[in-house]
């Protein structure tokens, strides 16, 4: 099958959390489009520099440089709505032209009904609010799960056991949509793990996210070790076969709470010597954090 496989741009961890699908369904003999923009089609075309492309713009998002992100959320609304109808309208004319034979959506909302086989990945079943917002989870959670039911199925990458859940309430607090299915956590890195030699760095820094505040974060850690004599490396953009190596090898790992890192840490056995940081005012990762610091 010829099969497009599309993640949001908003940070890379979308992006990154797809590559393991496309080995897949590369190793299974299909033909992969990548479909996306900015700095996650940027990363996909990196990693797969001989598949097709096709350009299919994501809504824009810009958090605030305050501790409190849901105002600049609410300035994007209009603009996530926008995007999520054009999807929708432009993804029949994008599967005819292409000749695409299903389709796989990383939480864009707007891929479906194409009239071939969809599927949505996410591992936020409900969205969490932030406080006095918190009222508004359920109503969220039901907006969300209409949207995923528009699919013909939805993955859900993390662990079916809450016990050994990674995203806790994220995908077990409600009902599950009915079309959705736990296939275990992702990581790009699964396939390289055996082949790569770790390299030595006191500090590795995986700076990411939306800005401004993946360049404040940055520039933080820029000041905290200004004047100490450590070997501490920041990656940025970053090929898997690039940032491996000194995940393997450092003796310090920080980096945002996102869920995708939180898979890949896990996944590589290394999440005892990361130090965990959440965007402040995003309220996934700041939830993540406190699942971590529980652990």
């Amino acid at each position: 099958m010829r099969i497009l496989v599309a993640p949001l741009d908003w940070g890379l961890g979308h992006a990154t959390r797809c590559i393991p699908i496309i080995n897949d369904l590369l190793k299974e003999g299909h033909e992969v489009v990548i479909g996306g923009d900015g700095e996650s089609l940027e990363l996909l075309r990196s990693e797969f520099p001989t598949l097709w492309c096709r350009y299919i713009p994501s809504f824009k998002i810009k958090y605030s440089k305050s501790n409190i992100q849901v105002f600049a959320m609410l300035r994007c609304l209009p603009s996530i709505v926008r995007n999520s109808i054009k999807e929708h309208r432009e993804i029949k004319r994008i599967v005819k032209d292409l000749e695409i034979d299903k389709v796989i959506s990383d939480n864009r909302f707007g891929l479906y009904g194409s009239g071939v086989h969809s599927i949505y990945i996410t591992h936020q079943i409900m969205v969490k609010m932030p406080n006095g917002f918190r009222w508004l989870e359920p109503l969220v959670y039901r907006l969300h799960r209409s949207i995923i039911e528009k699919y013909d199925e939805c993955y859900i990458p993390d662990y079916e056991d809450t016990e050994k859940s990674l995203a806790g309430d994220l995908t077990h607090k409600y009902t599950l949509p009915v079309n959705a299915r736990f296939i275990a956590p992702l990581s790009r890195f699964t396939y390289l793990k055996a082949f790569v030699k770790p390299k030595k760095c006191d500090v590795l820094v995986i700076s990411s996210g939306v800005e401004p505040q993946r360049t404040m974060f940055e520039n933080s850690i820029k000041e905290r070790f200004s004047d100490k004599n450590l070997n501490v490396i920041i990656a940025k953009k970053y090929r898997a076969t690039e940032l491996l190596p000194y995940i393997l090898g450092a003796d310090k790992i920080i980096c945002r709470s996102g869920y995708t890192s939180v898979m890949d840490m896990h996944l590589l056995g290394v999440s005892d010597k990361v130090e965990w940081s959440a965007t402040p005012g995003q309220t996934e990762q700041e939830y993540l954090l406190t699942l971590l610091t529980a652990l």
